[in-house]
């Protein structure tokens, strides 16, 4: 009979930092291992992939992909708790990589300073476990959810506005992001944070609920939002949820799906291509 391999054990340091987890009968030392095991994509290192990194690197999620090609500026740092006022004018990813390996050595930070696009998206998600979703606009949020059905992998989405969140967890065969929004609304009529402004905590609240999905479905603990819409108003300070079924029709997860490859979503939501134009005077 072949004997069973025993996992590696805990260093020291290990033991102490994740000590708080360990003792907890609903984690333990196998759950911990677990933790350190994962590997969790991250679309946006901003206002909520801020906190959902920060808190995934604590838990000791062992593997944090990172997409993000932007820059950190000024205006981040009023709620992107990744990003320093040193870090303005570098790239996000480095900036989160420097940030998560000062909280938390065990954690590898994969950096994929790239747009999504349809082009790249399978192929950058395929490593990973778990997909969350930070991203601001809809033709990447249709993107990362047609993407994960496609994978077959979970995906955390959270989305913010002026004083209000919302989180839900699509996981493969129970629904997902166009079974909640069947179609994108008009171009401009959901301005963007630059345009309406957004409270500064309320991404570390919807952030810190996407880590809190993550880990639970690392460790196949408690009940998800799959199935469910968390609505938090940050002025009533108040939570409710909404029920979110799979619909049979959905035209990506549904029964009869016509949507079996990723398409062209800027198109898809109705977003104007950019022309290039003559130099101004």
């Amino acid at each position: 009979m072949a004997q069973a391999i025993e996992a590696k054990p805990f260093s020291p340091e290990q033991a102490r930092r994740y000590s708080r987890h360990i003792i907890m009968p609903q984690v333990g030392g196998a759950g911990q291992r677990r933790l350190l095991e994962a590997k969790v994509l991250l679309i946006g290192a901003g206002g909520l992939g801020s906190p959902a990194a920060l808190y995934l690197a604590a838990a000791g999620v062992g593997t944090m992909g990172i997409v993000d090609f932007d820059e950190v500026d000024l205006t981040n740092l009023q709620r992107q708790l990744l990003h320093r006022t040193q870090d303005v004018g570098r790239p996000k990813v480095d900036s989160a990589e420097e940030t998560i390996a000062s909280l938390n050595p065990d954690v590898r930070v994969v950096k994929h300073r790239e747009p999504l696009t349809s082009a790249n998206a399978l192929e950058i998600m395929a490593p990973y476990d778990i997909v969350i979703d930070g991203s601001d606009n809809f033709p990447t949020r249709y993107l990362v959810n047609d993407a994960t059905v496609m994978l077959g992998k979970p995906c955390v989405h959270g989305s913010i506005f002026l004083f209000e969140g919302q989180a839900s967890t699509f996981v493969p065969g129970k629904g997902c992001y166009r079974c909640l929004y069947p179609t994108p609304p008009p171009p401009g009529m959901v301005p963007s944070c630059a345009e309406a402004g957004v409270l500064g905590v309320l991404p570390g609240i919807v952030g810190s609920i996407q880590a809190v999905e993550a880990i639970k479905l690392i460790l196949d603990l408690g009940e998800t939002l799959t199935g469910r819409l968390l609505l938090f108003d940050a002025l009533e300070m108040s939570f409710r949820t909404v029920k979110v079924p799979r619909n049979s029709e959905c035209p990506l997860c549904g029964d009869n799906p016509s949507v079996t490859e990723l398409i062209d979503y800027e198109a898809f939501c109705g977003i104007p291509q950019l022309q290039e134009s003559a130099p101004a005077d």
